[in-house]
């Protein structure tokens, strides 16, 4: 497998959405030699791992998915996660995947040879596979965060995380403490509030839950989707839909005024789903609505009115072997529930493994120094042959599926580019990268997030050096980019051309030095 041969001219590191939609695109583009690489057992990503109660997807499905493979069997508006999931594996076997994935491995580390223009893949298993190009295919979604609180350890009831659900704990009867209100917790907490004796809800932040235009997908737009250009309409109205509530009201927040008509309805929401008006204060955020990603339910509100339900704002200080303490008191709990998310803007996951580039550079360490930044989000100067579908500002809050196909439609003009020049070295201009840069943070003038009281939403979004590295762009924008950028903004170089230098270089030396 080492040496000088190239085991696959293509590696993706991730067999879930983005990792199968950059393997089709792929394939249809005529590249046919690549790897997908996943330690999970099966596909999905955040749709295998995540199997927690309620879970189901945050945005319309006819959004969540693949263009090029619109399916109409959605049991509703947003989907619930079983059926992500067998969507994942229908489009693995449609499009012939499954042979070329490679399950329960570890991707540890990756270097690039200089000499020989590829990429040493290492695996928790002690081998190496060599490929040409690598392409990170792991999503943010990947790698549960911990709350750090003193005391876990000690703890004798079950503790699990959202992102790892225990389908063996019994949850009825208990006592139950959730730490967390985001994403998952919002879907959860209803779910098990009916079943379980007692349920603690810690928050430290409280979220912006709008109500969720929810429902079994109606006969009559089954039907219009079996219509000749049925399924673009409900698509297009499902686009149209996303790409106003978020990248549209955070990125232009001076301009349009989303964000207030959003914020009133947030505000009515939780006026005519909370009855008691503390409870309701402390669940009313003090920050604008887009400083976080905000979610929709119709639900998780409501549940608060349950007299089994408790809101807990008081910061927690340590974990007993009893339950948890927080400033005000002791609270007992049987079963605790980490809804504290992933690690996102983090190190150890962008990306999910050791990435060396050129001459040696380590990419967390390059981020460290330069604060992260990607050019268009898919590659960073000095880390050659290496594509990542959500790099830093790569992605603008709409679909993530939309996001995968942009990033692959860029991916795929520089490999079909080096073939053109028979290169086997594609790498970012340091030029063009910082022009990017430059440019996204100068559109920071419009964005949500710069308001003053962003600062209380201790939102994901930021990284450790008070960046947001989102694309400051509608969609539009960006898949025209993807489809247009200047390929004069990458260097194309071949392994024979650099030997035809060296040996040309050797020839006229010696001619003068007769």
């Amino acid at each position: 497998m080492s040496g000088t041969v190239v085991d696959h001219e293509i590696v993706i590191v991730g067999a879930g959405f983005s990792g199968i939609g950059t393997a089709i695109a792929l394939r249809r583009a005529g590249f046919d030699d690549f790897l997908m690489i996943d330690e999970a057992d099966g596909v999905g990503g955040t749709w295998h791992w995540n199997t927690y109660p309620g879970i189901a997807v945050d945005i319309p499905s006819f959004s969540y998915q693949y263009s090029f493979e619109q399916q109409r069997s959605w049991s509703r508006v947003y989907a619930p996660g079983r059926e992500l999931k067998a969507y994942a594996e229908h489009c693995v076997r449609k499009y012939g995947l499954r042979p070329r994935i490679r399950f329960g491995a570890t991707v540890d580390r990756a270097d690039f040879d200089d000499a020989l223009h590829l990429w040493r893949v290492r695996t928790g298993a002690g081998d190496e596979i060599t490929c040409r190009y690598l392409i990170g295919a792991t999503g943010v979604l990947t790698r549960p965060k911990l709350p750090d609180i003193p005391g876990a350890e000690r703890f004798r009831g079950q503790i699990m995380h959202t992102a790892r659900w225990d389908h063996g704990v019994d949850l009825r009867g208990k006592r139950v403490g959730i730490i967390g209100t985001g994403a998952s917790a919002i879907q959860i907490i209803p779910e098990i509030a009916p079943q379980v004796a007692q349920l603690v809800v810690f928050q430290r932040t409280p979220i912006w839950c709008l109500p969720r235009p929810d429902a079994p997908v109606p006969p009559a737009v089954r039907g219009l989707m079996r219509l000749p250009g049925g399924q673009s309409v409900t698509r297009w109205l499902s686009q149209a839909f996303v790409e106003l509530t978020f990248p549209l009201s955070a990125h232009y927040y001076k301009v349009l005024p989303v964000v207030k008509v959003g914020e009133r309805q947030g505000l009515a929401h939780l006026r005519n789903q909370v009855r008691d008006p503390e409870i309701r204060a402390k669940l009313t955020p003090k920050y604008a609505l887009g400083c976080k990603r905000p979610s929709f339910s119709n639900d998780y509100l409501k549940t608060f009115n349950h007299e089994n339900v408790t809101l807990e704002t008081d910061p927690i200080t340590e974990i007993t072997a009893s339950g948890l303490r927080s400033t005000g008191r002791h609270h007992q709990v049987d079963v605790l529930i980490m809804a504290t998310g992933f690690k996102v803007m983090e190190s150890g996951n962008m990306p999910t493994f050791d990435l060396h580039g050129s001459g040696g550079t380590r990419l967390e360490d390059w981020w460290d120094t330069h604060r992260l930044q990607a050019y268009e989000g898919v590659s960073v100067p000095g880390f050659p042959n290496f594509f990542t579908i959500i790099g830093p500002y790569g992605y603008n809050g709409a679909s993530y599926f939309t996001l995968i196909e942009m990033q692959t439609t860029h991916i795929l003009r520089l490999l079909r580019n080096a073939r053109r020049k028979a290169a086997t070295r594609i790498e970012v201009t340091a030029a063009a990268n910082d022009r990017y840069f430059r440019e996204m943070l100068n559109r920071r003038g419009t964005q949500v997030f710069w308001q003053d009281s962003c600062a209380l939403a201790n939102s994901y979004y930021f990284d450790k050096n008070g960046d947001v590295p989102l694309r400051a762009m509608s969609t539009p924008e960006a898949a025209w980019r993807a489809a247009h950028f200047d390929l004069r903004d990458y260097t194309f170089e071949s392994t024979r051309s650099r030997t035809a230098n060296a040996d040309r270089s050797l020839v006229e030396g010696t001619v003068e030095g007769a």
